[in-house]
């Protein structure tokens, strides 16, 4: 039997190159050996995507992108489809915790210095992933045909009316009408269930070879690929299978005692995931009392409610809205630091750091409120906390007084 296995491996081998690419990507990709929690959250990332997809899929044998019957068919699938219940509660709670899994991987990456040199690349396209799930959420959140995902995408669809010369046609391009319609649902659908993934699965595979070709940063910043021993092995490298193959099942195993903890008993988490509005069928005539997007959206909400208008044009609170996500592109050529982990830099990094986190988590709460004074002014001045991230960083990063880094990576 070992050799009709070693027989079927020679014959596969000399014509796909399955044997290599398990070496390279697995047994003997050489992971540094100190990766902490954090760094979980890069293969969560993953599972969440699998999750999503096979979802999704199932979703999709019983939904009708059809403006008549998709609330329908959605209170089908959670009454009448055999465990419908449980795939869309898994597919909706899935969301938010990919972008909480998405939020922490970045985070992770801002904290260890992991879009420096020879990382650049790595992180633009993690950019592209977060834009690229963004789309595919905005999509998804038309789909169940409830009030809040009706008038939701009416305003956010609306933005677009705002920009100079070509907005309205432009609008009515996106939609597919001059409403959100039966088109904008079908065309929404057909983005979120075909394109979007395929432009997401993509991304996730240029990511993840750009990863493998540089290596993996880790939380002491030190490139591991500086000491080998004799047989180019590197001296703090260990291989990625079986060692971090088991610890990731590990830690995947702990959050899905999390995720499917809150699928079973608050897969609505108060409002929060799923909104109460989105029990009721689409109403083009009446307008919910207060519109907000899902919650992972409300940072840049609240950007764009807070920025003041000008000539009665919501347009600059676009531009502000779209360069909170564009500067992210930017960052590996904006912090000119010579040290990447957090462990080894300034105590003003760190309170940046710190600060934006702040902003980012305050904004994302009055995103979610009705608009009042307090919000209001809150809300800018933390948009300003937000942009001044950036602008300290490339200050203070040039002639930043640092610790010394090691040679070798700690534990």
């Amino acid at each position: 039997m070992a050799d009709q296995k070693n027989g079927l491996m020679t014959w596969i081998d000399d014509r796909f190159p399955l044997s290599e690419t398990y070496k390279y990507h697995m047994s003997e990709y050489w992971a540094p050996k100190n990766f902490n929690f954090w760094y979980y959250f890069g293969v969560l990332s993953f599972v969440m995507l699998i999750l999503q997809l096979v979802t999704g899929i199932f979703l999709t044998m019983n939904y009708k992108p059809d403006g008549a019957s998709a609330f329908t068919s959605v209170e089908y699938i959670m009454r009448d489809v055999d465990y419908g219940w449980l795939i869309r509660y898994m597919h909706s709670t899935g969301a938010s915790f990919f972008f909480i899994v998405v939020y922490l991987h970045m985070f992770r990456g801002l904290m260890y210095g992991s879009y420096q040199k020879p990382r650049e690349l790595i992180w633009v396209f993690g950019c592209l992933i977060y834009v690229a799930l963004m789309a595919e959420a905005f999509m998804g959140y038309l789909l169940p045909w409830g009030q809040m995902s009706y008038w939701g995408a009416q305003v956010i669809l609306s933005l677009f009316n705002t920009i100079p010369w070509i907005g309205p046609a432009l609008t009515e391009w996106v939609r597919g009408d001059f409403i959100v319609s039966d088109i904008t649902l079908n065309r929404f659908f057909a983005f979120h269930v075909i394109a979007v993934p395929l432009i997401l699965v993509a991304l996730v595979f240029l990511h993840i070879v750009a990863l493998h070709h540089v290596g993996s940063n880790n939380p002491d910043g030190v490139e591991i690929k500086k000491n080998k021993n004799a047989e180019g092995i590197p001296l703090d490298g260990i291989p990625f299978h079986p060692y971090y193959t088991v610890k990731d099942t590990f830690g995947t195993g702990v959050f899905f005692i999390v995720f499917f903890a809150v699928v079973f008993f608050a897969p609505e988490m108060g409002g929060y995931f799923l909104e109460h509005a989105n029990f009721i069928p689409a109403d083009p005539l009446k307008t919910p009392e207060h519109i907000a997007p899902v919650w992972y959206f409300t940072p840049f909400y609240a950007m764009l409610r807070a920025t003041p208008s000008m000539f009665g044009s919501a347009f600059p609170g676009v531009m502000v809205m779209g360069a909170a996500i564009v500067v992210l592109f930017f960052l590996p050529w904006i912090d000119r630091g010579k040290v990447r982990s957090i462990r080894y830099r300034s105590n003003a990094f760190k309170y940046n750091l710190f600060a934006l986190v702040v902003a980012f988590i305050v904004l994302g709460y009055y995103g979610m409120q009705a608009p009042t004074d307090l919000g209001t002014f809150l809300s800018r001045l933390f948009t300003f906390v937000y942009f001044g991230y950036f602008v300290v960083l490339w200050v203070i990063s040039k002639d930043e007084k640092t610790k010394p880094v090691p040679e070798r990576v700690t534990h």
